[in-house]
């Protein structure tokens, strides 16, 4: 799914706050490099008081800290460009009566698209079974550090959901020796694992 450009929302600008704005930037450096890149959350309790001790509204506070947290999704995005061809992958895992299922990776001159297909068997007399299968926790696709995975389109219906993954650099047209791992997660930031783990060998 593609962003749409950022648009200033106001001309007017205080000059005599940019060293102060200069400030936050440089703060937010800092937050990053002290906690690893991985600064978690800040518990209700403290939200709270730096609401009232810097006269601030908790839900701006809880909103400028969940914005941090997605930090991933504001990189510069690689839209694929000039589809070349398929290659065919054909392999399948099954894991909780679910059926995981990569059957080919879209290669583009600039990225690879591997789509994910997952399907279960529903059953209308078991109402709880029905609604433990249809829930789609979020599952992130990794190939290594030398590879760049975001999440793209997904859609799905009664019994089987489809996920598309952009790569970037794209995949190797001789994929083999690679690894499509997949890793589910309770929440879109990727900080609770259900310890699910998907795994592809590509050969």
């Amino acid at each position: 799914m593609k962003r749409m450009p950022f648009e200033r929302p106001a001309d007017h600008y205080d000059e005599r706050i940019i060293s102060i704005d200069e400030q936050i930037c440089a703060l937010l450096k800092e937050r990053k490099e002290v906690s690893n890149n991985n600064p978690g959350f800040p518990p209700t309790e403290q939200i709270e008081e730096w609401a009232k001790k810097y006269d601030q509204y908790e839900d701006v506070l809880n909103s400028i800290f969940s914005t941090l947290r997605m930090e991933e999704e504001f990189k510069p995005r690689v839209e694929p460009k000039n589809f070349i061809k398929h290659l065919p992958i054909l392999k399948s895992v099954e894991k909780n009566a679910r059926l995981y299922t990569v059957t080919f990776i879209r290669q583009f001159e600039n990225a690879s698209v591997v789509q994910l297909n997952t399907d279960w068997e529903e059953k209308t007399e078991d109402i709880d079974d029905q609604r433990h299968l249809r829930h789609h926790h979020f599952l992130n696709l990794s190939l290594g550090e030398n590879y760049e995975c975001r999440q793209d389109s997904g859609s799905g219906s009664g019994g089987h959901f489809r996920q598309n993954y952009i790569v970037s650099p794209p995949i190797p047209d001789d994929p083999s020796g690679l690894k499509l791992v997949f890793k589910e997660y309770h929440d879109f930031y990727k900080g609770k694992p259900t310890g699910l783990e998907i795994v592809f060998d590509l050969d």
